[in-house]
């Protein structure tokens, strides 16, 4: 018995649009499961990485520089707060707020998720050579950046 001819691929399937949520798809979960494996969110990554670039910061001021909501951002503390990666003070200008900051233990924690999140970036762009994975990045970063323009908000990736 014959092998029936293969099936040319169906219209959208070479469209940049279903081939960037495809590759988004595989992206986001590989991130995911790295994370993940070292007990952590996307969420934990991005508020302790603002945590060690900007400083101390109240709930309001991390969630603007971090782009999580102010509705995750209470959640995501409080997960922090309870393994000892972050710790709450009150404020000594506003003592209504709180101040968030980054532990030794947290220090610790960020560097792991570093490292996973390498070794993400790695497996997904593994059939690309560094030149390509530069070129990729460019041009996804352009494209971001005038769709976020264009909508005035950047998109939640990583939760």
């Amino acid at each position: 018995m014959e092998n029936p001819p293969e099936e040319a691929p169906a219209q959208w399937e070479s469209l940049p649009s279903w081939l960037l949520g495809q590759t988004a798809h595989h992206s986001h979960r590989l991130v995911s499961d790295g994370f993940s494996s070292v007990g952590a969110r996307g969420y934990h990554y991005r508020l302790l990485a603002t945590l060690e670039r900007s400083g101390p910061a109240s709930q309001a001021t991390l969630g603007r520089r971090s782009g999580i909501h102010l509705s995750d951002m209470v959640a995501t503390i409080n997960e922090l707060a309870e393994r000892a990666l972050v710790e709450r003070a009150p404020d000594p200008s506003d003592r209504r707020r709180n101040v968030i900051s980054l532990t030794s233990a947290g220090k610790r924690q960020l560097r792991r998720l570093e490292k996973r999140l390498a070794e993400c970036q790695d497996e997904l762009l593994a059939p690309l050579s560094p030149e390509e994975r530069e070129g990729l990045t460019e041009l996804l970063s352009k494209l971001l950046d005038h769709h976020n323009r264009r909508t005035g908000t950047p998109e939640e990736p990583w939760r």
